[in-house]
């Protein structure tokens, strides 16, 4: 069954169906000039492109918020602590989104519904935060804005995956992959030089033209480039059939599918927790990616205390301290075509089909313990900063083999298996920030960090344990592929 890497399953129509004799009713299929993995390779690239960047820019709104609050504080007389909710909010609506666009993709396609209308309310929500006149308007469409953003961490993966057959798929799902964590640092270095010269609330305002900008580019890209999802594909070739030759007759699974949209919604919102709940491997390696994204979403509170405090940058060179993460994603990133050879010679000893346990090698790379006792205020800046570059590293490496193993291992429900991970992510995600100050006040940047890289030690194991003993623990899964 053909999956998309990011949890979708091109078949999940056709598993809903009635079985409806032949003489009766005409099931319609793709010809070969109808499939978007026949488009040109420029023509896929330029929405890899396109879908990568609005991932980018969902992503950066949501670190920008950690910019921004020392003005909100002054500007809505609320305590530090009450500003860092504008990052929280967001990325638990990030974190819910998914849960609803999903199932919606999966009847009305990625773009002519769930992504660009989604996309267009980001923008729409985005200018009460800008104009905010008190700070419960501000957190409340911070919240509506990462739920609206988040289609482009859920939906638009699949379409990155429907563009390219499984031999070719890790290239460009890497630089997808990549665009999304990117983007929260990329969000620092942008609102550091913006509150640093003119008023905080310029961040959003800025932020707004981007969003406009990219809604210019889903529009044209909607233009360019069809509906890259096949059941959809075939359900709007049988209307087209249908009304073409005025025989009802012709029919495309979702056509037929059992059950409504709301059952849809309601089984994708509780079979992530099943998963969470009663599979010891997704419960660990979601944990363990979980805690990689509350440390990177942590970092906006810490690296301004390390950077600030001990080596006494102003905004906009603090906002910079984040590129040694984005340096670190972005070698990542280039590693790509020798983890290809990697994965070849690997299916070579499989008979050209190897396990998904073989994806987890790549999550055996990075660390953070060198950032930790790098934080002393007697050690030049620009250490701490290339010591976060094996960390920006490791964290693509953990989440690229994460993905790919989930997709793979629990391939009949993969798209719960990515909700599920999600939501872990950004129930962390939306923590962690909130309690960054209170911890480096009381241990300190070296013990605070120290601690944050023992946490990832203890979950480190987790890749090499599932290489080693992953098809046996696949089998006792109630959930997984055996």
């Amino acid at each position: 069954m053909p999956t998309s890497q990011s949890g979708r399953s091109t078949d999940t129509a056709v598993e809903d169906t009635e079985r409806v004799p032949a003489e009766d009713s005409v099931l319609v299929t793709l010809e070969t000039h109808e499939d978007p993995q026949k488009m040109s390779a420029l023509r896929r690239w330029i929405a890899v492109f396109v879908i990568s960047l609005g991932a980018l820019c969902a992503t950066s709104a949501s670190s920008m918020a950690a910019f921004t609050e020392t003005g909100m504080a002054e500007d809505f007389h609320v305590s530090h602590e009450v500003t860092i909710l504008g990052v929280s909010l967001f990325v638990a609506g990030l974190g819910v989104g998914p849960l609803l666009v999903g199932p919606l993709s999966e009847v009305y396609g990625a773009y002519d519904y769930p992504a660009l209308i989604s996309y267009i309310l980001f923008l729409i929500f985005t200018f009460p935060i800008a104009f905010a006149p008190n700070i419960t308007v501000f957190l409340i469409f911070r919240l509506l804005t990462g739920f609206c953003g988040s289609s482009f961490l859920s939906v638009a993966g699949g379409s990155v995956s429907d563009l390219f057959p499984d031999s070719k798929v890790v290239n460009p799902m890497g630089v997808y992959t990549a665009s999304p964590f990117i983007g929260p640092t990329l969000g620092p270095l942008i609102a550091g030089f913006i509150n640093q010269n003119i008023d905080w609330r310029w961040t959003y305002r800025i932020d707004l033209c981007w969003i406009f900008g990219q809604c210019i580019l889903l529009f044209i890209f909607s233009q360019f480039v069809p509906e890259t999802y096949a059941p959809v594909l075939l359900k709007k070739k049988a209307a087209r059939l249908r009304k073409q030759t005025r025989n009802p007759k012709y029919y495309a699974p979702l056509d037929r599918r059992q059950g409504s949209l709301a059952s849809a919604v309601l089984i994708s919102c509780y079979k992530p927790f099943q998963l969470l709940l009663f599979d010891r491997m997704a419960l660990l390696l979601n944990t363990w990616n979980a805690l990689l994204l509350g440390i990177l979403y942590l970092a906006f509170q810490a690296f301004p205390i390390i950077f600030e405090d001990k080596h006494h940058f102003n905004l906009q060179m603090t906002g910079l301290s984040f590129l040694g993460l984005g340096i670190g994603m972005l070698l990542a990133l280039s590693t790509l075509p020798l983890w290809n050879r990697l994965f070849e010679r690997e299916a070579k000893k499989f008979d050209g089909t190897y396990p998904p346990e073989v994806r987890l090698i790549m999550g055996q790379v990075g660390g953070l313990f060198w950032l930790a006792f790098t934080t002393y205020s007697g050690i030049p800046w620009i250490v701490p900063i290339i010591a976060s570059v094996p960390l920006g590293a490791g964290i693509f490496f953990s989440f690229m083999s994460t993905f790919m193993y989930l997709v793979t291992a629990y391939r009949p429900i993969s798209a719960s298996a990515m909700a599920s991970n999600s939501a872990l992510r950004c129930i962390f995600a939306a923590a962690f920030p909130l309690f960054a100050g209170p911890m480096y006040d009381r241990l300190g940047t070296v013990g605070a960090t120290a601690l944050l890289a023992g946490l990832t030690t203890l979950m480190a194991p987790l890749p090499f344990i599932f290489f080693c003993i992953g098809e046996r623990l696949r089998k006792k899964s109630p959930f997984a592929v055996h």
